[in-house]
């Protein structure tokens, strides 16, 4: 299961020593729906080697200003703290196996 986000855990998260891959979503969004199962997969088959979260955007502003979410799911994916690779919109699980390939 995902990791859950918010404005308050956000930072030592990617602080931390793992690569970092997070879903941004909110309840209302279709293609949401759609990436979130997928999302949820891939916390469990990358356990122990990434963090895998979701920040609900309705309710962490500060995260989604910080990073300039305007469309959602928009997954963001994180090396050493620093963003490095980003999917804005509902893709396959094959092309987020393929982005997460890279930063482990």
């Amino acid at each position: 299961m995902a990791l859950v986000v918010t404005d308050e855990n956000y930072k030592d998260l990617l602080s931390g020593d793992k690569p970092v891959v997070l879903d941004f979503w909110a309840e209302w969004c279709g293609p949401c729906r759609m990436v979130g199962p997928i999302i949820d997969e891939l916390a469990a088959e990358y356990e122990g080697r990434i963090a895998i979260g979701k920040v609900d955007v309705d309710e962490n502003n500060d995260i989604v200003s910080e990073y300039g979410i305007r469309n959602i799911p928009t997954v963001l994916l994180f090396k050493d703290g620093q963003l490095v690779d980003k999917q804005v919109g509902a893709a396959a699980k094959s092309l987020f196996v393929e982005k997460i390939n890279k930063l482990v």
